[in-house]
Formats: structure tokens, C-alpha cells, sequence
């Protein structure tokens, strides 16, 4: 098996993905992976729309392709066994977007998790002297994020990074004072001194 990081958006799989992707004969992926790969599937390619991600993780099949949005390594699917392709992830972009080396990044997950408990990890992390990048998900909370940051006493830039490669792509630049607004449901967060 092979699992495929497809990018966080168009134009982000890298040759040897798209080669990959072209010979697969069967293909698993959300909708959105999917649609991101549409244009390098052949017409035969079985295309397996997956909702249930914890069926993903029982998939036995040789020559079976998954692919994951983004980079599998960073959200999740990199776990399955088989092959893993590297993709261009959010981590990626937004760190180029906001020109913040990655050196002084940890990486941190709401996503479908109960976010809460990141709270105090962020803390700890700022602390060091680090920036958080954050997957999110739409429940996420950012108001109370920053208000629990205000309470450990930590003042500093909170970037909401929305659509991250698409037309409609948004980055607004707030602080644990005044965080800025989350506009979309597809957005990261980075938190610290950004610049």
C-alpha cells in the first residue's frame, strides 16, 4: 500500500506522487483528496470515498493507494502501514507564507481531538521560546485559546491561516489580545513570535 500526501490544495503533489497516482488502480481518499488527484486518475481507477477513518486503517490491499490531504506524516495517515509519499502541507505553506523557519516550530493537533487539553502544551511551548503551528478543526475555539493564554501571562501574535493555497486564501495577523476572526472552517493556526 501506498499513502499519498496530495498537499493542502491545487498544485501541491509532487512528481512522484502524480506518478504514483497515475498507475493506481484503486484509490482511497475523502472527498477532497480526491478531488485534489481528479485530473492524474485514469478513468479506470476505482475512486473509494472515505468517511469512516477508522475503516481506512483496516484496508489490507498490496496495491491499494490512500491519500491524504496535506502531508500524511502530519496529520495522521502516515500511521497506516505501507509506503509513505510526502505532500506539501499547511505546516509548509504557512510557514512560507509567514517566512517562519521551521526550526522554531512545534507542531500541535486539534484536529478532531478534544483541543482543550493543547492548551497547556501551547503554553509550555511559547515558554521555550517557540512558534505552534496548530491543525484545527471548525469546532475549534479560538476566543478561548487566547483567553487562556491571557491567563498564563503570555502576550503575543496568534496568525489564522485560512484556505491556505486556494483563490480565496486569508492570513490575518492578531494577538492574544485581540485574536483575529476565523472566517472559514479550513484553517491552521501559528501562535507565537511570528515576526
Amino acid at each position: 500500500m501506498k499513502i499519498i500526501g496530495v498537499g493542502c490544495c491545487p498544485g501541491m503533489l509532487t512528481e512522484c506522487a502524480i506518478e504514483i497516482i497515475r498507475s493506481a488502480k484503486k484509490c482511497y481518499g475523502s472527498e477532497r483528496a480526491i478531488h485534489l488527484v481528479e485530473a492524474y486518475l485514469r478513468p479506470d481507477c476505482e475512486r473509494c470515498r472515505v468517511t469512516d477513518y477508522q475503516a481506512i486503517m483496516r484496508i489490507d490491499e498490496e496495491d491499494a493507494v490512500v491519500l491524504s490531504t496535506g502531508d500524511p506524516m502530519l496529520g495522521g495517515l502516515g500511521s497506516l502501514k505501507g509506503e509513505v509519499i510526502p505532500g506539501i502541507s499547511s505546516l509548509q505553506l504557512a510557514c512560507a507564507r509567514l517566512k517562519v523557519p521551521w526550526l522554531k516550530v512545534v507542531t500541535h493537533s486539534a484536529h478532531g481531538r478534544d483541543y482543550r487539553e493543547s492548551f497547556q502544551a501551547i503554553v509550555d511551548d511559547i515558554n521555550r521560546q517557540k512558534v505552534v503551528f496548530l491543525l484545527t478543526d471548525p469546532e475549534f475555539d479560538l476566543p478561548r485559546l487566547a483567553l487562556f493564554l491571557r491567563a498564563h501571562t503570555i502576550t503575543c501574535e496568534i496568525a489564522v491561516c485560512e484556505n491556505l493555497g486556494y483563490p480565496n486564501e486569508n492570513i490575518e495577523v492578531g494577538s492574544t489580545a485581540s485574536p483575529p476572526k476565523v472566517t472559514s472552517p479550513l484553517y491552521c493556526l501559528v501562535i507565537g513570535a511570528i515576526s
